[in-house]
């Protein structure tokens, strides 16, 4: 099939008119992020049954014409792990298409493993194995050559193969339903909006701080969030996380303070030092009723342990059971979360019905579990 480059507004109305009738498109987009707070976007594939295209963002002007196409309340986008890409049209649109299919999310629910690559699945499902050959490339550098196009084009052939399967396999085992809320929150705005007032969080090692640094940690977080927003640069250019946190623990009083700060430079002390010092006056002030807490679950009791095992063994037999990698549904943490009477994912959606209601069984004396050398066996009590 003939890969169409799309490199001016002409060309993007006419694909646009030759999708029209489409009520799916398979959707991937090649973007650049190294250099700046958001990415660039570079390259956008699109494709039905009958056709394959690459567009180019950087040489056409206006996208509003597939965006609208995008963005139809009768389309459905597949992706494969979506979020960045939908991130994109968020960045662009301020906000999301109406429907999207995920097929790394579908291929999770129909046991192909948790957070399965592309082309791990592509292999698995299809017996295609892709070229990884241009893996690596600067999808700003313009001309693209034709291998180049086709290494991106094929992000898109094999997706619409991929969602046929996949989405006849859902509906044929009645896990369709399973995936409504998913796919529901790829398309919810608040997944992409970003508070920098909880941009401390992200902050590696923020953990080994006390309540009060925390507080300081928080502003200064806040105030590199706006800053890397505003010139759009990543958030380690203005400082490093290292540097966030010592400025946190140590609190310096002064620029000539802040020299004692390892990896703190001149020249960040000449850029942001009277920024840095008014985000550091303002978590000292922040009263102790409010300081920020990172909130470490409660040790369980050798017996609690004891049940989180009985429970990882249900878990898992009710997983082969629905033939369904175990990783994919729940970790130890949150069987032990449920132990702790903790909210979880296994207490909502596809999750509950097949495995958390049976572990909430469980633990109200509902089930019970005997084994041999060969099985696990559940009983009804």
């Amino acid at each position: 099939m003939t890969i169409q480059y799309v490199d001016n507004s002409q060309s993007l109305s006419d694909l646009c008119q030759q999708l029209a009738g489409s009520q799916w498109l398979a959707v991937d987009t090649e973007f650049h992020r190294e250099k700046t707070y958001y990415p660039e976007l570079c390259l956008i594939q699109v494709a039905n049954d009958d056709i394959i295209a690459c567009v180019d963002p950087l040489a056409v002007d206006d996208l509003t014409p597939l965006l609208d196409l995008f963005y139809r309340e009768d389309m459905t986008l597949v992706f494969h792990a979506a979020r960045q890409d939908l991130e994109l049209f968020f960045l662009l649109r301020d906000s999301l298409p109406a429907h999207v299919f995920d097929t790394q999310l579908a291929a999770t629910v129909l046991g192909y493993g948790d957070q399965i690559g592309y082309g791990n699945l592509v292999k698995q499902c299809l017996n295609v194995d892709l070229d990884k050959a241009h893996a690596r490339t600067d999808w700003r550098q313009r001309p693209l050559s034709s291998e180049q196009l086709e290494y991106a084009a094929d992000d898109v052939r094999y997706l619409r193969s991929l969602y046929h399967q996949l989405n006849h396999k859902l509906t044929e085992t009645g896990r369709r339903s399973w995936l409504k809320e998913d796919f529901a929150a790829l398309s919810a705005v608040k997944t992409y909006q970003e508070d920098p007032n909880k941009s401390w969080l992200r902050i590696k090692g923020a953990g080994r701080l006390k309540p009060a640094q925390l507080a300081v940690l928080q502003q200064l977080g806040a105030w590199r969030e706006q800053r890397a927003v505003k010139h759009n640069l990543p958030r380690r250019w203005v400082l490093k996380d290292d540097v966030m946190l010592d400025l946190a623990r140590f609190a310096p009083a002064s620029t000539e303070a802040m020299k004692k700060i390892r990896g703190l430079d001149q020249r960040d002390i000449d850029r942001h030092g009277k920024a840095i010092l008014e985000a550091i006056e303002k978590g000292k002030a922040i009263p102790k009723a409010e300081w920020p807490v990172i909130k470490r679950p409660t040790p369980l009791s050798n017996q609690q342990d004891a049940v989180v095992d009985a429970l990882m063994a249900l878990l898992r037999q009710r997983c082969d059971e629905q033939n369904i990698t175990p990783a994919a549904v729940a970790s130890r943490k949150d069987v032990e979360a449920l132990v702790r009477g903790e909210d979880t994912s296994l207490q909502q959606g596809w999750r509950h019905e097949i495995v958390g209601q049976q572990l909430e069984d469980f633990l109200n004396g509902k089930l019970s579990l005997s084994g041999s050398t060969e099985q696990l066996e559940i009983q009804q009590r």
